[in-house]
């Protein structure tokens, strides 16, 4: 499941979100305890938390104390604005200034993004 482009604990963050985007996690539903993560995967309890944690911090996750840790009923539209917004700045943005660079008119552009979509 892991492997060697970032660490654990951001690979473990990516996952869950992809369950979450995906349906897999719904909201409000518990999801395994930070040790039985780490047992789970093979992995340092600690390493499970500090990615729980981040999740909690990105609104992603929330605490019952003494319960466990679930889904936000917000996390599926908090994962889609930040990737929305993501996709803005690292895709459209360049791409609108490459064309502009190069003498490609804005409806070009256009065009061909409706052209892909109708495909």
């Amino acid at each position: 499941m892991f492997d060697d482009r970032s660490p654990i604990y951001r690979q473990i963050a990516e996952r869950i979100k992809a369950d979450v985007l995906s349906g897999t996690l719904r909201g409000d539903e518990q999801v395994m305890s930070t040790n039985q993560y780490a047992a789970f995967y093979r992995i340092n309890p600690a390493t499970a938390a500090k990615a729980f944690q981040q999740l909690v911090d990105e609104g992603v996750l929330y605490k019952k104390r003494g319960i466990g840790m679930f889904v936000s009923p917000e996390a599926p539209e908090v994962l889609r604005a930040g990737r929305r917004e993501r996709f803005f700045t690292d895709v459209v943005d360049p791409m609108v200034a490459e064309a502009r660079a190069i003498g490609i008119p804005l409806g070009e552009v256009i065009g061909r993004i409706e052209e892909l979509e109708g495909r």
